[in-house]
């Protein structure tokens, strides 16, 4: 048996450590992907070594055999600059500057949700120049490579890893979306026995991704400890081991990210305290709330995601959280995108086209869309919007009648404690419009979350739905069952968020409105 390789690492100038590795490994990238499990580091970084040629100045490291046998390494960190859009086509850039990993606040988000075209990742230079000799010889003579098991060990730990970027649970069609994406970029590594070219690799994909979820969870990656504890051999009390699994189901980039370098629960729960009494001033200081709210982001969702607690005592714990606002940056944080701008855009490109088919609907259903759509106005977007969304339930075939509530401003303590998730419209008691009316000038609007109010104050009935919208991904909770097809028809066809799996209603809409 091989002795195990010391190795002494300067994590910062104040985090010095003493490691032992299993053995030596054969390459760079291994080294890096083993010292990135063992120190439990979040961000990318290159690594530098003592040359005891130059007395022991830091020099970059580029091949393992530049290393001595007891090796003092330091771990400089590449800092990743995006635009403030996010393009996922932006330009990165590495910087030689050390990042301390225990600066206060430092927090690494996911920044971008998983790509259209998957970007397979470079390999070290052995592999890259084996899979370039194997791609000459494919387009030469159609000549495959055969590859040693080390080899395919290495390709799909560095996949896995580039996938884990994006999210650390990804379902069947990203496996095949990378897979894909492999062979098309090296065809050497196609297989002919395949329908598809790729079966092979998209399997050993699954098995090697679960494989690198185990090691990170012995990291204590939060987003995949949280499913730690499973009943096995030696835990036998545990949960079964595929019953309520906690990981994102409606491509939320950052589900449950971990702690800000530096930082603790308790520490976080300071800052919480913090801006509590903060968000309650009758004139917050917006600029710190946001701050905090950034800070708290991961100490909220773990508190959401673990402890799935009731919406009241969110409101009581996080009242800033329940500001338009925040409910807005906080799905940026949650699924990197930007709600508002894209929730109305894309109604607003898609308005035309669903109201030729809704007004082509027949039999019933097509009566009720007529009472909305024979209101339409095209000088009045507000009224449009709120057609859509409206008929959209009807379309559907939901049931919008828990849903959708009205009342008058004279009636008090109007009681909404059966309803779940839904939005009231109070409308001006001298309103002489009928009861099918869009109450364009309602006295104000309201967002209702297991039977409380939850926000007022609202002008309009899309602002109010987009609200709420951003509330569901926020508070982590499900789509009403009732208003199943409408939530779904927003997020997987309006936002384009997990869209790859749509049920026969809503494939069927979308193939209708793509046609036009």
């Amino acid at each position: 048996m091989e002795d195990k390789w010391p190795v002494r690492v300067f994590v910062s100038d104040d985090d010095i450590r003493r490691i032992s590795l299993d053995k030596k490994p054969s390459n760079v990238e291994a080294l890096l992907s083993e010292l990135k499990l063992k120190l439990a580091l979040s961000y990318d970084f290159k690594i530098q070594y003592e040359d005891p040629v130059f007395n022991n100045a830091l020099c970059n490291l580029t091949d393992m055999s530049e290393l001595p046998e007891r090796p003092t390494i330091k771990i400089v960190s590449c800092v990743v600059h995006t635009s403030p859009s996010r393009i996922s086509t932006s330009l990165s850039t590495c910087s030689t500057e050390i990042l301390s990993p225990g600066s206060r606040g430092d927090q690494r988000l996911r920044q971008d949700p998983w790509p259209a075209e998957f970007e397979i990742p470079e390999f070290s230079v052995d592999i890259n120049y084996r899979l370039r000799q194997g791609d000459l010889a494919y387009m030469k003579d159609g000549s495959l490579l055969k590859m040693s098991r080390d080899m395919k060990h290495v390709i799909l730990e560095k996949l896995a890893e580039a996938m884990y970027k994006y999210m650390a649970y990804p379902q069947d069609y990203h496996f095949g979306h990378v897979a894909s994406a492999l062979v098309k970029a090296h065809p050497c590594l196609s297989e002919p026995g395949s329908p598809t070219g790729y079966c092979a690799w998209k399997n050993s994909l699954k098995f090697k991704m679960g494989n690198y979820r185990t090691k990170l969870r012995r990291s204590g990656m939060a987003d995949v400890s949280v499913n730690g504890n499973r009943r096995r051999t030696d835990f036998p009390d545990g949960d079964p081991s595929s019953s309520n699994i906690k990981r994102p189901k409606r491509s939320e980039t950052n589900f449950l990210p971990n702690f800000p370098d530096g930082e603790s629960a308790v520490s976080l729960e300071k800052i919480r305290i913090e801006l509590e009494m903060e968000a309650k001033k009758h004139l917050p200081d917006v600029v710190s709330v946001k701050k905090m709210m950034d800070q708290t982001f991961s100490l909220r969702r773990r508190e959401i995601v673990e402890e799935q607690p009731p919406v009241n005592m969110m409101v009581e714990r996080w009242p800033a959280l329940f500001t338009e606002t925040q409910i807005y940056d906080e799905f940026s944080r949650v699924a990197s995108r930007n709600l508002r701008q894209q929730f109305y855009e894309a109604l607003d490109t898609n308005t035309p086209r669903l109201i030729q088919i809704m007004k082509s609907k027949k039999g019933k259903v097509g009566v009720s869309l007529d009472g909305f759509l024979c209101q339409i106005n095209s000088q009045n977007i507000t009224a449009t919007r709120t057609i859509v969304l409206r008929c959209l339930p009807l379309f559907f075939g939901d049931d919008d009648s828990e849903f959708y509530r009205t009342c008058f401003d004279s009636d008090a303590g109007e009681d909404f404690a059966q309803v779940p998730v839904g939005i009231l419209t109070v409308i001006p008691e001298d309103d002489p419009n009928p009861a099918a009316s869009l109450h364009l000038k309602p006295a104000s609007i309201a967002v209702i979350l297991e039977g409380n109010i939850v926000l007022d104050d609202l002008s309009t009935y899309p602002e109010a739905f987009c609200l709420l919208f951003g509330l569901m991904y926020a508070l982590h909770l499900d789509y009403p069952k009732s208003m199943k097809y409408t939530f779904e028809f927003i997020q997987k066809i309006l936002l384009n968020l997990g869209q790859n799996k749509l049920t026969p209603k809503l494939q069927t809409l979308k193939n209708a409105v793509m046609s036009s």
